[in-house]
């Protein structure tokens, strides 16, 4: 653990040294004296020589139990609407729960720089998707699909595919275009034919046997 906490405390700080750099990090309310370039040396010199604690170990729950956690903020936006309590004289009040205090409720007020900060930071970056639904996970038909799946893998929490004499009839159960049919008429079965054309090499074409 001791040498994986250095090597992420120098990949961090060399990364943020980066970020500074390029003028990608912005300070407000407190951290505005960090624009100069002396005072931001400064305040990471003591980060240098202090140990980090990096901890990791399996999750008391299970997977199952990180799963349902992760769900519960991936459909959610950061905090929710009934949570805010008061904006005043440019300060934000919200209400969060204590779990070191078995969830106990208390009230934070933070000025609205720091508050819109907080936020932010659970903003994904231009390009990214917090959720994409396809295939037999779309909301249309995933409650059918995923039940034809595990009934298809005779057993309801498998993790590998059973033995099938051909994955076509697989995949022709979870999709309504079958992979046996000619795309032009339909009707006709595909085969592969293989054959020599003359002065080349044996290739093997598919041919369109409808």
């Amino acid at each position: 653990m001791r040498v994986l906490s250095r090597r992420f405390r120098r990949l961090f700080l060399e990364a943020l040294e980066k970020a500074y750099t390029a003028g990608n990090l912005q300070f407000f309310g407190d951290l505005q004296p960090l624009h100069d370039p002396q005072a931001f040396a400064d305040y990471l010199a003591p980060l240098r020589q202090r140990e980090w604690v990096v901890y990791a170990k399996p999750p008391f729950g299970g997977a199952q139990h990180v799963i349902d956690y992760l769900g519960r903020y991936t459909h959610r936006v950061a905090i929710s609407n009934r949570r805010l309590l008061a904006l005043e004289n440019g300060r934000v009040s919200f209400a969060w729960k204590d779990y070191r205090e078995a969830g106990k409720a208390k009230v934070m007020t933070v000025s609205a720089e720091e508050f819109i900060r907080r936020f932010l930071q659970h903003a994904l970056p231009p390009g990214f998707q917090r959720i994409r639904y396809y295939g037999f996970l779309a909301n249309c038909h995933r409650a059918r699909k995923i039940e034809l799946s595990r009934r298809l893998l005779a057993t309801p929490c498998s993790d590998l595919l059973p033995t099938l004499s051909d994955c076509r009839d697989f995949f022709q159960a979870l999709i309504p275009i079958t992979r046996r049919h000619c795309p032009r008429c339909g009707i006709g079965i595909l085969a592969g034919i293989p054959f020599q054309p003359l002065g080349r090499d044996p290739v093997a074409f598919r041919m369109d046997s409808s």
